[in-house]
């Protein structure tokens, strides 16, 4: 790790503590463990220390980079081991810490802890270990859901990165992801906030997928990134236990999510921990007018 110190150079990337960033949506098959396995390896493969959780059980992450840990999430939050023992390094300054199905259990576990302190079990394991201070950079890969494990999330992190497919359900899902966060920062008094919204599966071919991103464009402005253009090589990937940039790295889909990494890099090195706090309303959506 201190090897993995020594080779930083780009002070203005680092602070007293690692920018932590939620990948979530409670809609399903909206890109989320994609987003999460590209940005994080973009932003390791240009140098900076990273660590990848996965909070699902399905475990998608360490499938997607061919890596099973033997202590997995479930270990760091209900035995208490060190999560750097837990983290497996995968690639160049980049580190996972897996999941499986026994975060069914753990999710049972939280549940019969105090009320004040289930949801913050995660950030009182991470930041015992000082976890925060090896990385510059902690991606958390958050399952469908608003459960135990996400809550956990949300009160560990400080900013939320939102992908939405560009359909006409998509609107829902991020009415119900701000609701989420809204109800994170009242009962649990963190702060969380929304820094991007990334349209996934885009194609522009279609008039609702215009439409959708038009939408969210004028809503989120600059917040709403460049879409992730519907790319079948996003979808090969996984299968051969690489990220795009390893697989297909001529493709739309690593393009498109290297322009996600320099604008994790760019917006930390401008404007450090502070990302714009969302507090209006969130897109309402319309009919879809007939093709």
């Amino acid at each position: 790790m201190e090897c993995r110190r020594a080779r930083l150079g780009d002070e203005a990337f680092r602070a007293k503590r690692a920018r932590r960033i939620a990948i979530l949506n409670q809609k399903g098959g909206t890109g989320k463990t994609t987003t999460a396995v590209n940005v994080a390896a973009g932003v390791a493969e240009r140098g900076r220390n990273v660590l990848l959780i996965d909070t699902d059980a399905q475990g998608n992450v360490g499938v997607s980079l061919g890596v099973s840990g033997e202590r997995s999430l479930y270990h760091v939050l209900v035995d208490g081991v060190d999560p750097t023992e837990a983290a497996v390094p995968v690639r160049q300054s980049l580190d996972v810490i897996t999941s499986d199905a026994t975060l069914a259990a753990a999710e049972i576990w939280l549940a019969r802890q105090a009320p004040e302190q289930r949801s913050r079990v995660m950030t009182k394991r991470l930041n015992l270990m000082q976890v925060s201070r090896r990385y510059d950079l902690v991606v958390i890969d958050c399952g469908p859901s608003l459960n135990l494990l996400n809550q956990n999330a949300l009160s560990y992190v400080d900013e939320v990165i939102i992908p939405v497919t560009c359909d006409y359900l998509a609107l829902v899902g991020v009415k119900q992801v701000v609701r989420t966060i809204k109800d994170v920062e009242r009962h649990l008094h963190h702060s969380v906030r929304i820094s991007a919204v990334l349209p996934t599966f885009y194609d522009g071919r279609t008039r609702l997928a215009r439409e959708v991103l038009e939408t969210l464009q004028g809503h989120f402005k600059q917040r709403c990134l460049d879409p992730i253009r519907h790319n079948t090589r996003l979808a090969e990937a996984p299968s051969h236990r690489k990220t795009i940039y390893e697989y297909a790295p001529q493709s739309h889909g690593a393009a498109d999510y290297n322009r996600v990494a320099d604008w994790v890099l760019a917006t930390t090195a401008s404007a450090g921990d502070a990302a714009p706090h969302f507090d209006s309303p969130a897109p309402q959506p319309s009919a879809p007018a007939a093709a």
